[in-house]
């Protein structure tokens, strides 16, 4: 092995008992010592072994199209059961993420984490999924991932000290410090053993030693979405049509790489929560967007990198064995290895002039001696002008006369050997076309190798047919594919011939590799330097196509004019905008308005504001400020979806119990149409309680409503702010009917829709008409009575009146850059306000909107 010894990283125990599964039922069925991928196991998808991949150039959308991540679960016992332990690697990316963490009985956290890293399987100790006795957890995690493979291994094989062994052995120096991290993470480090066992069975090859990029993931440095908000949003996928791109992600994917669009795609689901960080790519993006010969530069030279993460975990991949096919991938990967250091020099010289703290870091990281190091030594072997290209025989030409001449005498002789068959292929085929006085010319694919093709109508062919010699005929249009029994036993010695010319090559890769190999990982920072580059030009790019601002950070969400970014590219005409303003003073907000008016449409774009501001994107608006989020919780009802019935109130009850459980003071909590699954007396009570529990924090909370009764607690709590969407009622041009024109614009106060057009529908119906005037008669008294009993009194206006004056004096001692002029007029506008509020304000007066 080119990489050292592989017994030094890994067990010589190649005897494994695992148990496979899609489901509860035959757990008992232990297969011992042999590949569960070749035993027909249910459910469960093949595995490519990695160091068979090679990297292609392919789609940055279609990048998570194939999930490619396997993760390892624990859960702590007794005492400790709800602590839980996850380790996952990406067979495309020579990365393991560790994550430990306490978590409730709803295991919000283990599901919205698994939702992110899309496993391609699954893997648990065979104690936890017991007959009759499964713990809760796999119980929840089957039920979520039923497309998902799950594969239970004994328990023996989750095993901290021997994750950190595993990880001491094979983390690369440049991530030691993750020890400190883990030592005393002990689930986690159970969880890796068992996933690092298992990786290297079903792939049949160890990571080389000290190659590994290991990092351990705390929750706090990211915002949580969980994963029924992240679908409510259609963040990452349509809830119509999943191949379809109106999602965030495909607003903001303009990458070029695949890895490019993964850390977007990450980002989205896991927003930052570090204001500094999220300036710090801010000011690239701006710099981005001002500098149009860097933008066009960059991502010039941005799209001629490959998938370097997937490159990366081919590298560090020792096989157990060697074929041709393993030697062959390994000859491709060293061509992608030159053609990626190639492109470290034009990506240095576009960063140079860079001005900003990011940019400058990656050029100074770019400075790496160790690439010009592995570069220079791949030269000496490797031809200049081999290079990565597209198709088939093109690169094969490429592997072929990849190592330079003299270097090996006996490769020399095969090539030319190679050579020679390859020329009398192209000859015979040419004998053949004049023998026939037909336009026959040489194809290749590397399914069939070398044949013959030909574009002819069929009338042109002796009898309509193509000569007896050529078999094989498969016709498209009036293109012939062919070949003959010559033709095949040639492509026969060009095959024996490759297999020699790649064995010998092999060969020489292998050297050349345990040569770079202690300066290979630079590559993992060339990897993370080229995603995030690509993911500041995707959002520069965004900003180009409409009129996004740059987002500052306070105390406060303020967003003026802002409109939702998914609606903006699916409509033909600009969305409405709208404003938002929360304060910790004024942090809960009730929405009102009838069905389709544009509640949900708001209430999500906020959501998705929020989202883009703390990734670093711009926002689009027409001034925004946020305050960071922790926690973004979103209950979105379907307008058209309020039959009452049993499901649909429970599934209502779960999510607001989730939000409730797990919200706090830095969330932003989205409520719509919560309890329209139960009687409206209920439902009433439901909302009035969800509403005081939540008043009850300092968390952003925009509640949509139907139920008008809601509105009045805003006389009960001061911080408490009534908005909502203004509809008009056009007369039809005959005159004897009236119908609702919606305007989508947010004005203060409530609603006076009071029936959400229920009677203006029932007036278009066939009802008669004294049915309907007895309900609008019967509807305005029951009205007038509730807001008799709910009026304010003077004293809780007076109160109100202060708190608010309280808040916003707060809010200018903190965020104010006023000169003391113009402070001065503030300070005595707020008096003027707070005098008249005092004298004039009732409960529900729509005042304009500030």
């Amino acid at each position: 092995s080119y990489f050292g010894d592989k017994s030094s990283c890994v067990e010589n125990d190649n005897t494994w008992n695992l148990t496979s599964s899609s489901s509860v039922q035959g757990l008992n069925s232990t297969r011992i010592g042999k590949s569960p991928l070749s035993s027909g196991r249910s459910g469960c998808r093949g595995h490519t072994p990695l160091m068979e991949y090679s990297v292609t150039s392919s789609s940055a959308v279609s990048a998570h199209s194939v999930a490619s991540v396997i993760v390892a679960i624990v859960e702590g016992r007794g005492l400790a059961r709800g602590e839980v332990g996850i380790a996952s690697i990406d067979l495309k990316n020579p990365e393991m993420i560790l994550s430990q963490f306490a978590d409730n009985t709803t295991y919000a956290k283990v599901i919205t984490k698994l939702k992110i890293l899309t496993p391609l399987e699954i893997i648990m100790s065979n104690t936890a999924c017991d007959v009759g006795n499964t713990t809760k957890l796999f119980s929840l995690i089957t039920e979520h991932f039923k497309n998902v493979s799950f594969t239970t291994v004994q328990r023996k094989y989750f095993n901290e000290t021997k994750g950190l062994e595993y990880i001491e052995q094979l983390c690369a120096s440049e991530f030691s410090t993750v020890f400190m991290e883990v030592q005393s993470k002990y689930y986690c480090l159970a969880a890796a053993a068992a996933l690092l066992k298992y990786v290297e069975f079903i792939q049949n090859a160890v990571y080389a030693p000290k190659s590994l990029k290991v990092r351990f993931q705390g929750s706090e440095k990211t915002a949580m979405i969980d994963s029924s908000s992240a679908q409510n949003l259609e963040l990452v996928i349509n809830n119509r049509d999943s191949r379809n791109g109106h999602t965030l992600l495909g607003v903001l994917n303009y990458t070029k790489t695949p890895g490019g669009s993964r850390r977007l795609r990450s980002n989205i689901l896991e927003p930052l929560v570090d204001a500094e960080t999220i300036n710090t790519r801010l000011d690239s993006v701006q710099e981005l967007l001002q500098d149009e010969e860097l933008f066009f530069g960059l991502q010039a030279v941005i799209s001629k990198f490959l998938d370097t993460e997937q490159l990366l975990s081919v590298l560090v991949q020792i096989p157990k064995q060697d074929t041709v096919k393993t030697a062959e991938s390994k000859i491709t990967n060293l061509i992608h290895l030159k053609h990626t250091l190639e492109l470290v020099e034009p990506l240095k010289a576009t960063l140079r002039s860079c001005n900003t703290q990011l940019l400058k870091a990656y050029y100074n990281s770019l400075e790496d001696t160790r690439f010009g190091i592995i570069l220079e030594k791949i030269t000496a072997v490797i031809n200049d002008d081999t290079r990565y290209t597209k198709g088939s025989l093109s690169m094969r030409t490429q592997k072929c006369y990849a190592v330079k001449p003299n270097i090996n005498e006996f490769l020399d002789i095969a090539r030319r050997t190679y050579t020679e068959i390859v020329d009398d292929i192209a000859g015979m085929i040419m004998q053949l076309a004049e023998k026939y006085s037909l336009p026959m010319k040489t194809s290749f694919s590397s399914a069939r190798g070398f044949f013959i093709q030909m574009n002819a109508d069929c009338s042109t062919l002796p009898n309509g047919q193509l000569p007896s010699e050529f078999t094989k005929i498969t016709k498209n249009k009036n293109t012939y594919s062919f070949t003959s029994a010559d033709l095949i036993k040639m492509n026969e010695r060009c095959q024996e011939s490759l297999r020699e010319i790649y064995h010998m090559t092999y060969l020489i890769v292998c050297k050349l590799l345990n040569e770079i190999y202690e300066h290979i990982n630079c590559l993992y920072k060339l990897s993370d330097i080229v995603s995030m580059l690509d993911m500041l030009l995707s959002f520069a790019h965004a900003c180009t196509l409409s009129d996004y601002v740059r987002p500052e950070f306070t105390d406060t969400l303020a967003i003026k004019q802002g409109w939702h970014p998914i609606l903006e590219k699916i409509a033909v005409e600009k969305p409405v905008s709208n404003n938002t303003y929360l304060t910790e003073g004024n942090n809960f907000v009730i929405i009102t308005g009838p069905n389709m008016s544009g509640k949900s449409t708001y209430l999500k774009q906020i959501a998705l504001c929020q989202i883009m501001a703390q990734i670093g994107s711009y926002v689009p608006a027409e001034y925004c400020s946020f305050r960071i989020a922790e926690q973004i919780f979103t209950r979105i009802g379907m307008d058209d979806d309020i039959e009452t019935n049993a499901s649909t109130f429970m599934k209502e009850m779960k999510e607001i119990t989730y939000i409730i459980q797990n919200a706090n003071d830095t969330s932003l909590i989205i409520i719509d149409e919560l309890g329209r699954g139960t009687s409206a007396e209920e439902g009433i009570g439901i909302c009035y309680a969800a509403c005081e529990y939540l008043l009850n924090l300092k968390a952003f909370t925009l509640f949509a409503t139907h139920f008008l009764e809601l509105c009045h607690i805003d006389a009960l709590y001061p911080n408490v702010e009534n908005y909502h969407f203004e509809v008009q009622h056009v007369r039809s041009s005959a005159g004897n009917k009236e119908k609702i024109a919606y305007t989508y614009t947010l004005s203060k106060g409530y609603t006076e829709e009071k029936n959400y057009g229920r009677l203006k529908a029932a007036e278009v119906s066939s009802l008669p008409s004294s049915i309907i005037l007895d309900a609008k008669e019967i509807t305005n008294h029951i009205a007038k009575q509730i807001l008799h009993r709910q009026k304010s009194t003077p004293e809780m206006v007076k109160q109100r009146a202060a708190f608010q004056l309280a808040m916003r004096l707060v809010q200018t001692a903190r965020n104010s850059r006023l000169d003391p002029d113009s402070l001065r007029v503030y300070l005595k506008a707020l008096k003027k306000k707070y005098e008249a509020s005092c004298l004039s304000h009732r409960p529900g007066k729509n005042d304009e909107q500030e």
